[in-house]
């Protein structure tokens, strides 16, 4: 089965990407009502409904240091003053946060700018663009901004799925353990469960 407009349009979802989801669906082997029903409240949860394709990194100084405060361990983190220096500034903020993480060079390349948060599931990272990229026979590290377009924001979020076993959770109807899966901890958790209910109807 694949999704169709009217079900998109049920879903509060862009009809005009029907054709998106039917690639993605076909390419990573997302097919049964379970799996593609809470791939769509994942991906939705993560992207704001299919709108948002890139990471919002427009912090302010107070958020940086609840997010990102410097600790022994985390020698890139905030200080106060710091926080206030980066504040509303996108490009740095991504560049020190992710810098020297991911495949990513230091701060200084842009690299963490470059390979933020994208797509569907807000690849991140050299390692994943390249990697993703590999995977979907394009050079999204030469090419960063393909992944947030329309088609490889989908077909970026679709390896990911299905490199992370997401289909055979889905299935298993682990609603908590594909969120962890998903977002590496339980953010969004009752949303995501919510979303992938009604989907869950939609599409049966």
């Amino acid at each position: 089965m694949t999704v169709n407009a009217d079900q998109l349009v049920k879903l509060h979802i862009d009809p005009s990407l029907e054709g998106v989801f039917r690639e993605t669906f076909q390419k990573w082997n997302i097919n049964t009502v379970r799996q593609q029903a809470a791939f769509i409240a994942q991906c939705g949860h993560e992207c704001g409904n299919f709108k948002t394709l890139e990471e919002n990194l427009m912090y302010r100084a107070e958020t940086l240091l609840k997010l990102f405060p410097r600790t022994p361990k985390r020698a890139w983190g905030f200080t106060p003053e710091e926080a206030k220096a980066y504040e509303r500034q996108p490009k740095r903020i991504a560049n020190r946060i992710y810098g020297n993480r991911m495949g990513n060079r230091d701060e200084a390349s842009g690299d963490g700018y470059r390979f933020r948060g994208s797509g569907w599931l807000q690849l991140t990272g050299h390692d994943n663009f390249y990697h993703a990229g590999k995977a979907c026979g394009v050079d999204f590290v030469m090419q960063p901004d393909l992944v947030r377009t329309a088609q490889y924001a989908a077909i970026s979020a679709g390896w990911y799925w299905a490199t992370h076993n997401c289909n055979q959770i889905a299935e298993s109807g682990d609603w908590l353990a594909l969120t962890k899966r998903i977002n590496g901890g339980t953010i969004g958790y009752e949303d995501r469960v919510k979303h992938t209910n009604h989907a869950l109807e939609v599409l049966a």
